[in-house]
């Protein structure tokens, strides 16, 4: 039996340094996002953390999964009885490598009613473009079985923001069962920038047939323009440049139809094979 729709909604805002700030924003947020109907609600990248220049201040904000931020979002969960997802900056012990000494990842956390961690993604494409260079402070994540989680009859994966340049990331969730990406991003501004977030938001979403539900970083830094897009590229809702909450209805039949119409994932010719980092 076809699952009925369920709102899931993306929560835009700009992040700082002060993390309690940062959960109090995110408490509120929350709040808007359930008094409209949503039962999962997703929150930007290195929502725990952020200051516009990645430097030492990244390392020191770093906290555990197990830390005060994660437990936090968890409080939130149940009590507003709800999935709930967010980046953050996430210390780690050094590697006996020396590769990860000075260093964080920049992680997704997905947390069920229950408050208990149900997925993780560890950010695997660094943004060393456009004049930043992410890895001189970040570790990339493993490469690995993507995590997903159940949610509202449907199967839910996760990325984060630069990931979304590289088609690949998102076939393998896919492939691994999910119905609905979600990506946290803290998508950089800049010249075509929000032509490129557009465009590669609903270029996954056509061509793996899914919704994506992206939700970015508020200006000044961020671009803004959270969205979710379901299976045919339909731009189902958005936000422009205002901190706020966009609620989408996420409909299990939307996608079978779409896939009946466009069977193209059943037309592949080419699987993917992981390569190491450069």
């Amino acid at each position: 039996m076809t699952p009925p729709p369920a709102a899931l909604a993306v929560a835009q805002f700009a992040p700082g340094a002060d993390a309690d700030a940062n959960l109090a924003a995110i408490a509120g947020l929350v709040a808007t996002a359930v008094a409209r109907g949503a039962s999962l609600v997703v929150l930007p990248e290195y929502s725990s953390f952020f200051v516009p220049s990645l430097g030492p201040d990244f390392v020191a904000g770093g906290q555990s999964l197990d830390g005060a931020f994660v437990a936090a979002l968890a409080a939130l969960a149940r009590e507003h009885g709800i999935h709930l997802v967010a980046g953050l900056v996430e210390a780690r012990p050094d590697r006996a490598d020396g590769s990860a000494v000075g260093k964080v990842s920049n992680t997704l956390v997905a947390i069920d009613p229950t408050g208990a961690i149900v997925a993780t993604y560890r950010k695997l494409h660094l943004y060393d473009a456009f004049g930043d260079r992410e890895s001189d402070w970040v570790v990339p994540g493993e490469v690995a079985e993507p995590e997903t989680f159940a949610w509202a009859g449907l199967t839910v994966g996760l990325q984060t923001c630069y990931d979304i340049r590289f088609p690949e990331v998102t076939r393998r969730i896919v492939d691994a069962g999910a119905d609905v990406v979600l990506l946290p991003a803290e998508w950089v501004r800049g010249p075509l920038k929000e032509h490129h977030w557009r465009t590669l938001v609903t270029a996954r979403a056509i061509e793996n047939t899914i919704y994506v539900a992206a939700a970015d970083h508020a200006p000044p830094v961020g671009a803004g323009n959270s969205m979710v897009v379901d299976p045919m590229g339909v731009e189902v809702v958005a936000i422009g440049e205002q901190t706020d909450v966009a609620v989408a209805w996420i409909a299990a039949d939307r996608i079978a139809s779409t896939r009946e119409r466009n069977p193209a994932l059943g037309y592949r010719r080419f699987a993917i094979v992981p390569r190491p980092a450069p």
